[in-house]
Parts: structure tokens; C-alpha cells; sequence
């Protein structure tokens, strides 16, 4: 048998070969696992932080509602906020509040942009915080900035951060400021 005669058939045999298939479909089916497994963990912990940090506003703005006649100052609500939430790592360096005096008669939102801590930047004072007279609505924006679990790799990879590699994660609540 010539050589151009063996050729034939020796790729007719390779072809129908099945040994390694199954090599060939776990290296194919692996990383994608493994990406949806560390995405889900990552979004897991985003979600349980969002839900503590959601938690912690909410408390102390109750608590702020139900003080009647007292203007807590912003580092009493930030204080507030993380002992409420509790599992915040480094709540109180990474937290940042905004409180607006909103007309609810002519509504307009708060700005866009939230302010965060970036702590890859200098210091900057907190950009808005007024307390509201007496019946007026305020907005209180908390910005909560956090390290993702897993910052490499399926969803923490695709997470907008800032200088030193913390993305932001937003709650707001409003209430009434009571006749003192």
C-alpha cells in the first residue's frame, strides 16, 4: 500500500476515534462553570450588603422621624447606619451621606451622581447635608463603597470601581422633618 492510499484511512479512523471527547467537552464547559459559580458568590454578597445597608437607612431614619425635635448630625446617622446594618466591613470609613431638602410639589431628583468615598483621592468634605426646617422633606442618599469578593473574575471583573478598586452601592429614603 502506497502512502497516498494509507492516508485516507488513517484520517477515516482518527475521525471516528472517540477516546478524549470528553476532555475536549469538560475543557470547553469548565471555565463557564466556574465563571457562573464565582459570579454568583459575587452577586450574593452585593445583594446581602445592598439589603444590610437598605436595613441600616431605614432604622435610622425611623429613628430620626421618631426623635421628634432633635437634627442629628451626620456623624450620628452615619453611626446610626452602621451599627443598624452590622455586617458593613469598615462601615463608617466607607460610608458617605447626602441629605437634600426635596419640594414634593415640585419635585425635581437629587442629582445623578452620588457622592462616594475614593479613597485612591484626598479627602473631601461631605458635598450636601442640610437639615430641613420644620414640614419640610429631605432625602437622605447613603453611598456605601466596598472591595468586590472577587475582583478578577465573572461579575466582580465587570464592576464599575473607582482609583483604589471599590465599587459603589447606593440606598436612599426620605422623611419629614416634625414640628419641633
Amino acid at each position: 500500500m502506497t502512502r497516498l492510499t494509507r492516508l485516507p484511512r488513517a484520517l477515516r479512523r482518527w475521525r471516528r476515534d472517540q477516546r478524549g471527547t470528553a476532555t475536549v467537552e469538560f475543557a470547553i464547559m469548565f471555565p463557564i462553570f466556574v465563571t457562573l459559580f464565582l459570579s454568583s458568590v459575587e452577586l450574593g454578597m452585593i445583594m446581602f450588603r445592598h439589603a444590610m445597608l437598605e436595613r441600616g437607612l431605614d432604622l435610622a431614619v425611623r429613628d430620626i422621624r421618631l426623635g421628634t425635635g432633635t437634627n442629628p448630625d451626620h456623624d450620628d446617622i452615619k453611626d446610626a447606619i452602621c451599627n443598624f446594618s452590622g455586617v458593613l466591613p469598615q462601615c463608617t470609613d466607607n460610608l458617605r451621606l447626602e441629605m437634600i431638602r426635596v419640594d414634593p410639589r415640585a419635585f425635581a431628583g437629587p442629582p445623578a451622581e452620588g457622592d462616594c468615598i475614593d479613597h485612591s483621592e484626598e479627602a473631601t468634605p461631605v458635598r450636601n447635608f442640610l437639615h430641613g426646617g420644620s414640614n419640610e422633606m429631605m432625602l437622605l442618599r447613603a453611598c456605601y463603597v466596598f472591595s468586590p469578593v472577587i475582583p478578577t473574575s465573572g461579575l466582580g471583573y465587570y464592576l464599575e470601581v473607582d482609583g483604589a478598586g471599590n465599587a459603589a452601592m447606593f440606598a436612599t429614603s426620605a422623611f419629614v422633618q416634625e414640628p419641633s
